[in-house]
């Protein structure tokens, strides 16, 4: 009979073992010598922990006695902080259009917005796109940017200042930083 390691549990503990011998490591790291598996399991109820197969493609395979559920315990803590950190570093960014002639309420609306985003630690990039004759009058353009730059500062600092590139103008802003 042959027991294939589930997913939950890809290593294989105590009598899941099917190597005759087993190089075993002792509950703080000490190396106990080759053993024989029915010697090894003696040892490690003995010591009250479980005999866990680390590397079963050595020569022989590597066991180790150690405490199996808080193995897998902080081996799922670890997972879940590098998840945590991969999120932190993979942060979204929100573009907001606005335009020259904008009116209150649809500014107020967009500012409203882009502060629930900042709050969740994203940064939000605002654009104008000049269209005709707004070209002359870019001045206008830097003047609602920053209007919604002066909005948000309870919550956000300007990364980069307003920028026009061609028909566009950018501003990108950050969430600020807790003290």
């Amino acid at each position: 009979m042959f027991v294939i390691a589930n997913k939950e549990r890809d290593l294989f503990i105590n009598e899941q073992i099917r190597a005759k011998e087993v190089m075993v490591i002792g509950p703080n790291g000490e190396q106990l010598g080759i053993k024989n598996i029915k010697d090894a399991l003696t040892l490690s109820t003995y010591a009250g922990f479980d005999l866990v197969l680390i590397n079963q493609n050595g020569n022989p395979p590597v066991c180790k006695i150690m405490d199996y559920n808080k193995f897998k315990y902080e081996n799922k803590k670890k997972q879940k902080e590098n998840l945590k950190k991969q999120r932190e570093t993979n942060l979204e960014m929100k573009e907001y259009r606005l335009s020259v002639a904008i009116d209150v309420h649809d500014f107020n609306t967009r500012v409203n917005q882009a502060v629930k985003y900042l709050e969740k630690g994203h940064r939000v990039k605002a654009s104008i796109r000049f269209k005709g004759r707004e070209m002359a009058h870019t001045e206008l353009g830097r003047d609602v940017l920053l209007r919604f730059a002066t909005a948000l500062e309870s919550v956000a600092e300007i990364e980069q200042k307003p920028l026009l590139d061609g028909r566009n103008m950018t501003m990108i802003l950050m969430p600020k930083k807790e003290k």
